[in-house]
């Protein structure tokens, strides 16, 4: 990768690291996940510090920093297993969700220390991490309430739930089987990004009240249309050896693209949605009497 295209990945990195992982942690109802989300900076700012770092140890220490908070992450996957004891899509998508971002943890302190982990060259590792952040973590936790809070007979929502997980397995297992592996996944994940956003345009995007959240959650389902079908033109164009997007436009496009219009967008909108419920439940819990009390109390 060129300078310019590095410099964009690490800003995409570092929207992963300070918003958009403690903003999905916050939709995830695991105990103990809230703890996290709270010293979640203890984690970040010394993984934001390592990509500004030359590689050597000092940003490979700040890497492992981060290494650890996403793996204290990871852990929370077998413990909600436990605990649930539910294969189900959507608890599929979440346990998903927990585990990706050690896999960009681990990809970050290989880069940083210029050790190429499995046999992979930096850049490949570099690319890896916001894949994580991104592909891993925030769309199969989006998948994931998308299948919960659709109708319980949206085949397309839990079909979405399964294929989001299984196209990001299968496109980290490319990196090992090679380039026909990755576009396989890539078209299973586009398959799996496609039925989120149509489940949540058609579905999920009518049922809200709040103007903001409806625009949010069109943004987010109408970006996907187009930056998926990227990610397949470069994976097909990569196996099949025909001309396909440099890494640059790629990150320019694809990667701002998902970053921005997609994981932000839902993820913002999912959190108003949450509040909006949290509000709902306070209210029925307090009762009309007290909610009005408390209401004229507020205002004097």
């Amino acid at each position: 990768m060129d300078g310019g295209t590095t410099e964009l990945v690490d800003l995409l990195i570092l929207l992963g690291m300070g918003a958009v992982v403690p903003l999905g942690l916050a939709l995830i109802d695991e105990p103990g996940l809230a703890r996290i989300r709270r010293l979640w900076p203890v984690a970040a700012v010394p993984g934001a510090l390592s990509l500004w770092l030359p590689h050597g140890p000092l940003a490979t220490g700040n890497a492992a920093v981060y290494a650890l908070g996403t793996l204290a992450i990871a852990l929370h996957a077998p413990l909600r297993l436990a605990r649930t004891r539910s294969l189900a899509p959507a608890e599929v998508a979440v346990l998903t969700a927990l585990a990706a971002p050690s896999v960009a943890g681990a990809a970050l302190v290989a880069e940083r220390s210029g050790y190429p982990l499995f046999g992979f060259e930096p850049h490949i590792l570099a690319l890896t991490v916001p894949h994580f952040h991104y592909a891993g973590f925030t769309a199969a936790l989006i998948a994931g309430l998308v299948c919960r809070a659709a109708d319980p007979g949206s085949g397309a929502a839990r079909c979405a739930a399964l294929s989001v997980p299984a196209g990001t397995l299968l496109v980290l297992a490319g990196y090992f089987l090679g380039d026909w592996w990755q576009f396989a996944g890539a078209a299973v994940l586009a398959v799996g990004m496609w039925l989120v956003g149509l489940v949540t345009w058609r579905e999920l995007r009518p049922r809200t009240g709040d103007a903001a959240t409806a625009r949010l959650l069109a943004a987010s389902s109408a970006v996907l249309a187009l930056t998926m079908l990227l990610a397949l033109w470069w994976a097909l164009g990569r196996a099949a050896g025909l001309p396909h997007p440099t890494l640059t436009w790629m990150a320019a496009t694809h990667g701002v693209g998902n970053a921005l219009g997609f994981a932000l967008c839902a993820l913002l909108a999912w959190r108003r949605i949450a509040a909006d419920r949290a509000t709902t439940a306070r209210r029925a819990t307090t009762g009309p009497t007290t909610g009005a009390r408390t209401t004229a109390e507020a205002h004097r």
